[in-house]
């Protein structure tokens, strides 16, 4: 495949994939989630590879979810050469993946880059970095691996603010409650990323690969979760309440979704 949304390399047994959209602020589309699995599929073939490294262009945005632009202007995120939105497959292949991935966030972590960086074994993150989701304030969510996932990492009440509230939380925040392992100045962030990589390549991959498997174990009945959760956003993202999230961002405007609450049945007099 040729890349236009990624970058790939791989140096002294460490893969780097690195998120190349930062006029869009990392955000993904179609054609990205498809060469972030494709990426990740070749970083797990690759005998010269023992870790991942998870990572993206510029200092200003790791990744914020979904590019609304594209959804505004195409009514969808974008066509992938298979003609398949495979956001499930990328969140299985960096768990399923047999190497440790680490996420290098340098910038923004929201929306759907939220939920990346949550499922990868460690998060290393940049000092200016922020977290957080937006779903409900542009009409989605994530209600598989992005929450219940979220809630093993952080606990059930932290989880619950992170989504209810959408509010945007430190890289100091993220360390205190668990949600990332490590904060380091900006041009230090991929040094350090590479140096707990270099850890993990003198390892035994074997003993490695055994250990993630371990781990995902405990948590794998949220991939059903997450399945059914999927379908219900891709039903969802065509209902008007989800548009007009999607047109108030556009619009850099303030959503109104007064005339979707859920209240009770109006009585005759």
């Amino acid at each position: 495949m040729e890349y236009t949304d990624v970058k790939y390399e791989v140096s002294d047994g460490i893969a780097t994939i690195t998120i190349d959209r930062e006029d869009r602020f990392n955000c993904f589309r179609g054609r990205t989630i498809e060469e972030l699995l494709h990426a990740f599929k070749r970083a797990w073939a690759d005998k010269g590879a023992a870790v991942v490294i998870l990572t993206a262009a510029g200092q200003k945005s790791f990744c914020v979810g979904g590019d609304q632009k594209e959804m505004k202007e195409k009514g969808t995120y974008g066509a992938s050469q298979n003609g398949l939105w495979e956001i499930d497959d990328l969140h299985n292949v960096i768990r399923d993946i047999p190497k440790p991935v680490i996420a290098a966030v340098n910038g923004y972590c929201i929306g759907g880059g939220h939920v990346l960086h949550v499922i990868c074994d460690i998060t290393i993150a940049a000092e200016h970095a922020k977290f957080g989701q937006a779903g409900p304030k542009v009409g989605s969510f994530d209600a598989g691996w992005g929450t219940a996932y979220l809630a093993r990492t952080v606990g059930e009440k932290r989880a619950r603010e992170i989504w209810f509230f959408c509010q945007q939380y430190t890289a100091e925040q993220a360390l205190d409650w668990g949600l990332v392992n490590k904060v380091v100045p900006a041009d230090k962030l991929q040094e350090e990323a590479r140096a707990v990589a270099q850890h993990a390549v003198a390892l035994s991959p074997g003993a490695l690969r055994f250990l993630k498997h371990s781990f995902n174990a405990d948590s794998a009945a949220i991939f059903g979760q997450a399945k059914m959760a999927g379908d219900g956003l891709a039903m969802f993202v065509k209902s008007d309440e989800a548009r007009e999230g999607n047109a108030a961002f556009n619009e850099k405007r303030a959503p109104d979704f007064s005339a979707y609450r859920i209240g009770g049945v109006e009585l005759p007099e």
